[in-house]
């Protein structure tokens, strides 16, 4: 483990559990002081203690990053403990199973404000502090983005909104701030719980590597986005699928 983040400020929005929790784990790991944003009031102070016993420096910040006025509380809790952000994972993730013609209008409208809005939120909040220590912007957008799957809508419009929201802000904030999003496919994380083992083994299937993705995986793509040696990665998109997405069995 290298320790590339020494001496810099990182947050990680849904950063409890998944995906976010071992982007935690790896950027602490790496150095960084991470502060962990997110709703989950049992798994985010535990993330935060288990963190702390390895070596680690991190805090917990109970947000609900979907309300504006909650990264005004983040930003004042993240300065006055350590001061700008370098780092920054958009993370928080919400999915609600429903065709179009079945989804509210109040269902489209929180995952949007939970998968999409976050990232534009951060950048409002902390893009000074991006400029100053010349910061990076990584962003969870998913496979959705890409492949129409069935009960998807809202959140595969809110990803396909990630891909090209960080195309935009890496040209408007370049050359001082990067932005990259992790494309992830079948992680094997809590939303696998209680999915039957034939859709298992029919997802792993349909996967090149032949198996789910573990969120460490992820993590280290997302650390790579975040760090000096990704300087002149900007404005794009990482697939971290297993090749899921290139895989394709037809007659």
């Amino acid at each position: 483990m290298t320790a590339r983040f020494v001496g810099r400020v990182a947050v990680v929005t849904g950063g409890a559990a998944g995906i976010g929790a071992a982007c935690c784990r790896r950027l602490a790991a790496e150095g960084a002081t991470v502060f962990i944003a997110d709703i989950d009031t049992v798994a985010g102070p535990a993330l935060a203690a288990e963190i702390a016993g390895s070596g680690g420096r991190t805090t917990f910040v109970a947000t609900d990053v979907s309300e504006p006025g909650a990264w005004s509380a983040l930003a004042e809790r993240v300065h006055a403990e350590a001061g700008p952000v370098a780092v920054l994972h958009s993370n928080a993730f919400l999915h609600l199973d429903a065709a179009a013609d079945q989804l509210d209008i109040d269902g489209w409208n929180r995952q949007l404000a939970v998968n999409l809005t976050p990232l534009f939120l951060a950048v409002r909040t902390f893009v000074n502090d991006l400029r100053t220590t010349g910061g990076a912007v990584v962003a969870t957008s998913s496979v959705h983005a890409l492949v129409g799957i069935s009960g998807y809508p809202a959140y595969a419009a809110a990803k396909g909104g990630i891909n090209s929201l960080v195309r935009q802000l890496a040209v408007e904030y370049g050359p001082a701030v990067r932005f990259n999003a992790v494309l992830p496919g079948p992680i094997r994380t809590r939303v696998w719980d209680g999915v039957s083992e034939e859709a298992i083994g029919a997802t792993i299937e349909a996967t090149a590597l032949r198996r789910l993705g573990q969120p460490d995986e992820v993590a280290a793509a997302v650390a790579f986005l975040a760090s000096d040696e990704a300087s002149y990665i900007t404005g794009t998109t990482l697939l971290v699928d297993g090749g899921w997405s290139s895989k394709k069995e037809s007659a």
